[in-house]
């Protein structure tokens, strides 16, 4: 037996509801597919309404033991899990990830590593979660401030990061002494089921977590967001799907967390580091195969740097191997489906189409699976659809500027902003951009920005709220004020 046939083997494919994994009511099943190869991996239960129903009153049922559980006993789950995440089931996890999603193994094991922090992090901010206690300024009253559980959630998470994704929600929801049910995307369904699996060998109780992967996701998540007992909802994706939840929120005025749709600048002036700009754009381009909410999408350089950094940038990308992401040396995975593959392709066609010029790449890598080209592209209009839309793919747009005002403006001008990225060593320059771009997240000569101890969001229409950092647990906790009369300190 082949190490992937060993490993598929281990990896439960039935909904987990109430500790145990179990068959969907209808005995339905759905085929999750190997990017890499477009066939299929294995099959995974499809949750029906009624699944959806049945874990939220399994949820609902464990909520108040969960919330008075202590939360130095809540803190030693989540530490197991870590343990278990980084050691006993680390090559496991990356491998999965890698068949399922298709990022290379060596990132796939860097997810692990970041995914597992959360519950690490949040492992710890489960003993800090304090109140306040003070007299109001007419002194008759004293204020008591209780923060406790929000209630029961659902977290409804893509397919791009399908560990960390989990855990950034979970850490901080079981840290403050809720229970949740987790909704996976149907494209990477199997990375959340052995998450429950790692969650429950850990010791959390049964009942606290839920899995429901299903072909449908609407028909699942509708009612349960609908039901009043549900308090919390916290999703990852598109801004579009992401309007949709909150009309939907909005009947019961539910508490909501929405890391939704980026479009990341990353911008080069002409005082930048030219090769170290390089190196983090194609960092921070291909990571996870430009797959990514906060990955560059649309490159801004200087006309006195336009030439030499499109020109190393290009030189960069032409040399990134692309392969199956479980074999050595691979830097660029498959997409994670034909529909995304489709829809890159699309984005290049009509950028051509519109006068933009390959510089590098443009097509389809291969005959089997669903590998696309890395992709510069020079001569692109500031307003081309490539540059207003998310691309999700590893495909960089180079437009040139002079202006850094005009060019604020134009980027301002986007409905989101949740990253971005600018090359400078001009101080004043950095501060006065961190107060003018209209971005949740900036990298300053930096690729890399996403930390568990920092806080991730964006502006506007990328979402609400942030994930990591002290904030994260906030997003589950409530607010009870409590006044009774002063005591007499005469």
């Amino acid at each position: 037996m082949s190490t992937i046939d060993k490993l598929l083997s281990t990896i439960p494919t039935d909904l987990f509801i109430d500790g145990e994994f179990r068959p969907s009511s209808s005995g339905e099943r759905f085929e999750v597919l190997n990017p890499a190869t477009g066939e299929v991996l294995t099959t995974v239960a499809s949750a029906t309404p009624e699944d959806g129903a049945h874990a939220l009153d399994i949820a609902v049922a464990a909520q108040e033991t969960w919330a008075a559980t202590p939360p130095r006993t809540r803190s030693d789950i989540l530490c197991r899990a870590f343990e278990l995440a980084t050691t006993t089931y680390r090559k496991d996890l990356a491998l999965l990830m890698t068949l399922e999603m298709g990022k290379p193994l060596d990132q796939a094991d860097g997810e692990v590593t970041y995914g597992a922090s959360f519950l690490r992090w949040f492992a710890e901010e489960a003993t800090r979660i304090r109140g306040d206690y003070f007299r109001i300024p007419e002194g008759h009253l004293q204020a008591i401030v209780v923060r406790r559980p929000i209630g029961p959630c659902l977290f409804i998470t893509p397919w791009n990061f399908p560990l960390a994704m989990a855990t950034r929600k979970a850490g901080p929801a079981f840290a403050a002494g809720n229970v949740a049910i987790l909704k996976p995307s149907k494209e990477t369904p199997l990375t959340s089921l052995f998450f429950a699996k790692i969650m429950h060998e850990a010791g959390l109780p049964a009942g606290v977590l839920s899995v429901i992967p299903s072909a449908e996701s609407r028909t699942i998540t509708g009612p349960i967001i609908a039901d009043p007992r549900l308090r919390k909802l916290s999703f990852t994706g598109s801004t579009a799907v992401g309007k949709a939840l909150l009309k939907e929120a909005a009947e019961n005025v539910l508490r909501t967390s929405m890391e939704l749709g980026g479009n990341a600048p990353f911008i080069v002036f002409e005082d930048a580091d030219i090769d170290r700009a390089v190196t983090a754009a194609v960092a921070t381009k291909m990571r996870n195969m430009g797959e990514a909410c906060n990955a560059a999408d649309h490159f801004f350089v200087h006309d006195a740097a336009y030439d030499e950094f499109t020109s190393k940038f290009a030189d960069a990308l032409s040399s990134q191997t692309v392969g199956d992401g479980t074999q050595e040396g691979v830097d660029v995975g498959p997409l994670v489906s034909q529909q995304q593959l489709t829809d890159v392709s699309g984005l290049v066609e009509r950028a051509v189409e519109g006068g933009a010029s390959i510089r590098v790449g443009g097509k389809r890598h291969g005959d089997r699976g669903f590998f696309f080209e890395p992709t510069v592209l020079t001569d692109v209009a500031v307003d081309a659809e490539i540059m207003t839309e998310e691309i999700f793919g590893p495909v960089a747009p180079v437009v040139r500027f002079t202006d850094e005002k005009e060019l604020v403006s134009i980027i301002n001008a986007d409905s989101v902003g949740l990253a971005g990225y600018f090359h400078t060593n001009d101080l004043p320059r950095i501060l006065r951009l961190a107060e003018k771009l209209e971005i949740g997240m900036l990298g300053v000569n930096s690729a890399t920005i996403s930390n568990t101890a920092a806080p991730f969001g964006g502006l506007k229409q990328s979402g609400l709220g942030r994930e990591g950092g002290k904030e994260g647990i906030e997003e589950y906790l409530e607010t009870v004020y409590v006044g009774m009369p002063a005591p007499d300190l005469s």
